[in-house]
């Protein structure tokens, strides 16, 4: 064993919580670099108890459907593109619980990769006695912008991060928000982001009233996000299922509004280039029986059957469900009555909150509650003052006070549920922080606080951070709130990992800063701190 493999096994060890052996035994093979990829360019999956869902590209087009054997079951592949070099592989019918031995192949038979294993998740009504999941955000961003000293994190480091995480053997991985940074009409961002200058020589212009699939706007889509997503995550996720969460740049713009502009709901073309990202690149959402099929997003006639584009869910038997939604997609500008979250949809989260049958249900918003950077489309009205302080005194321009209305909803439902821990974890805010939410307004969470956490961010460039880009502040917590910070944000590149057992949820949270540690130091890489939120009796 050399000392690479020691520290993967030491730290595996540290982390273990009694995960059975076969767990650990797949540590190697989701980031063994000897794995034969052969024409694949990226994989990633998704599973459901009964069900898999996987996104792939070729590193050249695909002429004839290859096809994904899942041990007995042979899967056509459906093409994702118009020119074959994207493929997705829906089956169907499995055991839940069950490790199958995955292969892609060639309509002749000629293998296009090695082989390797996807298990399903534990069947709805089984006790599973653990459940860990990779939480992480902001890993987009294409190496060549911005011009400068101010680009993403490298390509390699990003994926470095991840095999790090992944190292500890997580059973799922949420990527919440912003794969993709190529804003093109923001105020702030668009200049030196899609719509500058060096952007169209990389990947060309869009045009915003041809076709995305099937035209010249597919090529432009390719060439701006394909680098930001397909060699960020290869195929080291190959045996981990993954659960992505898209965020405004995901609609390639920023969330602003001004008296020219306002990005948000996204325009139609907006949302045919975030549905065309997500069709060729990611796994949309396989169905849950306990998510209505019709909830905006959902069961759309150009997708597998069932799957939800926006509203999704992770259910691990009786022991953890993980709501996930994106906030953009469905927002209105109605004042007092606007949402963030279709007014259908906030039904689905309230009931799941009552419900009684799963142990934690956890909450994974895009938007994330409890902290705030004075930006727009913020649950909360905090905006930058003269004095560069983040005050509630001056209004937000279009905020909408209906946000923090459904915000308070929500955490009604939160800090009823009875005999959970209420937790939030989200992205976005580019921060590492955790903290307890004892007040929202008038609404008294005290008797049993909202837990609150921002994941850490995996691409985020210099100017990315809220305190030195645009914002110009740290994200502070909301004036609207009381909130008890156990880790004050932290602007350094990281993640999180979320332990689930029947009595408690552990949090262990990693950091690495690039101003002051070595690209090696990823690779050993330990919890800076620990949380316990044990199940109130």
């Amino acid at each position: 064993m050399d000392r690479r493999d020691f520290l993967r096994a030491s730290s595996a060890a540290v982390l273990g919580f009694g995960l059975p052996t076969e767990v650990f035994a797949q540590t190697a093979q989701r980031t063994d670099p000897q794995w034969d990829a052969g024409r694949l360019r990226h994989l990633l999956p998704q599973v459901s108890d009964k069900e898999m869902l996987i996104k792939a590209s070729f590193s050249e087009p695909m002429l004839e459907a290859p096809t994904l054997r899942v041990g007995d079951l042979n899967v056509r592949g459906r093409m994702s593109d118009t020119r074959g070099e994207h493929w997705h592989f829906h089956a169907g019918e499995l055991q839940p619980g069950r490790r199958y031995t995955l292969s892609l192949a060639t309509t002749d038979g000629r293998a296009l990769a090695a082989p390797w294993e996807l298990a399903t998740f534990p069947g709805l009504d089984e006790r599973p006695q653990q459940f860990r999941v990779l939480f992480f955000s902001c890993a987009g961003g294409h190496e060549a912008l911005p011009v400068g000293p101010n680009k993403f994190l490298p390509t390699a480091v990003r994926n470095r991060l991840l095999r790090r995480a992944l190292s500890f053997a997580p059973q799922a991985a949420v990527a919440n928000g912003d794969h993709v940074y190529w804003d093109l009409l923001s105020p702030l961002g668009s200049g030196r982001s899609g719509a500058s200058a060096e952007a169209q020589a990389i990947a060309g212009k869009f045009d915003r009233a041809g076709i995305v699939l099937g035209g010249d706007n597919e090529s432009v889509l390719k060439r701006a996000a394909g680098p930001q997503i397909a060699p960020v995550y290869g195929t080291d996720f190959r045996s981990t299922p993954m659960f992505f969460i898209q965020d405004d740049h995901d609609y390639f713009d920023n969330d602003e509004a001004t008296d020219d502009i306002i990005t948000f709901p996204p325009t139609y073309f907006m949302l045919q280039l975030a549905r065309a990202t997500q069709l060729m690149y990611y796994p949309e959402y396989l169905p849950d029986v306990a998510r209505p099929r019709g909830l905006p997003w959902s069961s759309a006639a150009d997708r597998v059957e069932g799957l939800s584009e926006t509203f999704g869910t992770i259910r691990y038997g009786r022991l953890a469900e993980i709501l996930l939604y994106d906030i953009r997609r469905t927002v209105t500008l109605a004042g007092q009555s606007a949402v963030y979250i279709d007014l259908e949809a906030e039904k689905w989260l309230k009931a799941r909150m009552a419900a009684t049958e799963v142990a934690h249900v956890v909450h994974a918003p895009s938007n994330p509650p409890g902290w705030s950077a004075g930006k727009w489309g913020e649950w909360y009205p905090d905006i930058l003052g003269p004095d560069k302080k983040l005050t509630t005194k001056i209004p937000k321009p279009y905020w909408q006070p209906g946000w923090l209305k459904q915000h308070d909803r929500l955490m009604t439902a939160m800090t009823e549920m009875k005999g959970r821990v209420p937790f939030v974890i989200s992205g976005d805010m580019h921060s590492i922080a955790l903290g307890k939410m004892l007040r929202s307004g008038s609404l008294d969470l005290s008797r049993n606080p909202i837990n609150v956490a921002l994941s850490g961010t995996i691409g985020t460039s210099p100017v990315g951070w809220p305190s030195v880009g645009i914002r110009g502040t740290p994200a502070l917590p909301s004036a609207v709130l009381d909130l008890s910070e156990t880790i004050k944000p932290i602007e350094q590149h990281g993640f999180t990992l979320v332990d689930f057992t029947p009595d408690k949820i552990v949090l262990r949270v990693f950091k690495w800063d690039r101003n002051t540690q070595p690209v090696e130091a990823i690779d050993t890489l330990e919890p800076f701190h620990t949380a316990e939120l044990p199940r109130p009796a």
